[in-house]
């Protein structure tokens, strides 16, 4: 399969739709009132409309209009086709889509708990994974031939990964034209894996996405006019998640399965740090910190644009990286894997993106237990007290080593008994 006129048509309906519906967009979320104010974690400096993901999923709408009309009456070639082993009820996919898509814009307007926001991912991933999209068998790289087999278990796997996909894309939406840039970056780059493949329904799926986010990207990128809000950074992780589905069949090798992981591999990074940082100050993962990756790109000086581009240049290098994984040998791609890895954990490690920038504090004025930041003179005290019960801890831990190394339970050398007889032993007088 190669690049045709029908995905130029695709993209251009997806892209002038989105560009056409972005200022309606805007103006429905102001009469809802979905609009993200100034506050101490936002960016923004004045309120910005947050209900971007009606214009994107309009566009998304309009792309699929675009193919079945042309495909009913002009004779195009039929793009929704499935890999031979699935078996895809697109109508599902398309339900599931939406279903994310209204989670987010209930969200946008009526701020969801994050139980019941959760739930609707999960509803709309379950429906996706009901459709047919599903991976079964993961190919097992130790034995030539050999299949790893999910069973039952693909199910909630399947779901979880996509659940993850969307959320990974929502943390990362912090900056002006952030998480719409990442998108894009990622879409096309899965494009291209699907016409190296000839994966017809991911091609046209994600070239579709690309343009919308790019159309988008018009009126999102700094300085904003509107956001995406949970309505479009929720169903764009959703569909980069559904398409990098689509792009594998139902017995997946571990490339196909590593390539996406590798182009999402900025808000990966940035939502595993975020587990690891909230879980270090004993936070929930539903309170928001300033320590995302645009956060200390913004700490060390770089203004919100320059943050960006580095970030864009930064997946650029990621998505080139998966292209090249998938023309060379294993040998190859493992090294490849290695250096980028090593890479992205340096540049975490530099940024401190695992230090935590929130802390728990008992408050002896109000006898409550509050959320403290840096800003606060009782964050340094909670992260020296931290710091001691870590010292305090590693110490017991040593002692108790060199009690049981010096205890007759531990054999230790001061009881001829337990010694070991070698001829160079002399015991004790």
């Amino acid at each position: 399969m190669g690049f045709t006129l029908t995905h130029i048509y695709l993209a251009l309906a997806a892209f002038v739709v989105t560009f056409l519906i972005t200022p309606i967009a805007k103006r429905l979320a102001i009469k809802f009132d979905a609009v993200d104010y100034p506050a101490a974690r936002r960016i923004n400096k004045r309120p910005v409309p947050r209900m971007g993901g009606i214009a994107i999923f309009a566009g998304l709408a309009a792309a699929l209009i675009v193919q079945y009309v042309g495909t009913t009456w002009f004779g195009w070639a039929p793009v929704l086709i499935s890999h031979p082993s699935m078996n895809i009820n697109y109508t599902g996919l398309a339900v599931a889509t939406g279903i994310v898509f209204l989670t987010g814009a209930v969200d946008d307007i009526a701020q969801l708990s994050p139980k019941a926001k959760l739930l609707g991912q999960v509803l709309g991933a379950a429906v996706a994974v009901a459709s047919g999209l599903v991976i079964a068998n993961i190919v097992n790289p130790l034995i030539p031939g050999g299949e790893i087999s999910l069973g039952w278990l693909a199910y909630p796997l399947t779901v979880f990964y996509l659940v993850a996909f969307s959320n990974i894309i929502n943390l990362i939406d912090g900056l002006d034209g952030l998480a719409t840039g990442i998108s894009a970056i990622a879409a096309f780059s899965m494009y291209n894996y699907a016409l190296l493949f000839g994966r017809v329904d991911a091609a046209a799926l994600s070239i579709a996405l690309a343009a919308a986010c790019l159309a988008f990207l018009r009126y999102n990128f700094n300085p904003a006019s509107i956001f995406l809000g949970d309505s479009g950074s929720l169903m764009l992780g959703f569909l980069l998640g559904v398409v990098s589905l689509l792009n594998v069949s139902r017995t997946a090798a571990l490339t196909s399965l590593l390539v996406p992981l590798i182009v999402a591999g900025v808000p990966i990074i940035d939502t595993f740090s975020a587990i690891v940082r909230r879980r270090r100050a004993h936070v929930g993962m539903d309170v928001a910190d300033k320590g995302h990756i645009h956060h200390r790109l913004i700490q060390e000086g770089y203004n919100q644009k320059q943050a960006v581009l580095l970030i864009y240049a930064w997946c650029i290098l990621l998505a080139v990286s998966a292209s090249v994984i998938t023309q060379v040998s294993v040998a190859v791609r493992v090294v490849i894997f290695i250096l980028l890895a090593l890479l992205s954990f340096a540049v975490a490690m530099h940024l401190h993106l695992f230090e935590p920038v929130l802390r728990h504090h008992y408050n002896p004025k109000t006898r409550r237990d509050e959320i403290v930041t840096p800003d606060d003179p009782a964050f340094a005290e909670e992260e020296r007290a931290a710091h001691e019960a870590h010292e305090r801890l590693k110490h017991e831990l040593l002692e108790k080593l060199a009690d049981e190394h010096t205890s007759p339970a531990g054999g230790s050398v001061d009881d001829p008994a337990d010694a070991p007889q070698g001829k160079h032993f002399k015991p004790r007088r």
